[in-house]
């Protein structure tokens, strides 16, 4: 059976898609090309799909969540704090699995930052 090898891509609508592709450049170091082709560090990915009524992913209308990996959690959540984003509070401790946090984006998608254990 032929089977994927990987994300190929996430695609986001935007209000302002130039604003919003400076965001992820400028706050969590996405260095996208101007095809918006970006090289990631080997790792894993988790693909799951949450009951319909989750509030997991933020506001209700929101129908997917992207998740990055990140090397240290608190150096990313403080230097997302420095830059003004909307920093979740909480953060959240999976044994075996990792450490997470939470920013919601300029045009109010919320995103998903993971540490792996």
């Amino acid at each position: 059976m032929e089977r994927v090898r990987g994300i190929g891509g996430y695609f986001i609508r935007a209000a302002d898609p130039a604003a919003l592709s400076a965001w992820y450049r400028d706050c969590l170091g996405l260095d996208s090309d101007e095809h918006g082709l970006w090289r990631q560090d080997a790792g894993p990915t988790v693909f799951a799909a949450f009951e319909s009524g989750t509030g997991y992913f933020g506001a209700p209308t929101q129908q997917t969540m992207l998740n990055f990996r990140v090397g240290d959690l608190d150096a990313m959540l403080a230097q997302l704090r420095a830059k003004g984003a909307d920093v979740a509070e909480e953060t959240q401790d999976m044994a075996g699995v990792g450490r997470f946090g939470w920013v919601t984006d300029p045009e109010g998608n919320r995103v998903e930052l993971w540490q792996p254990a």
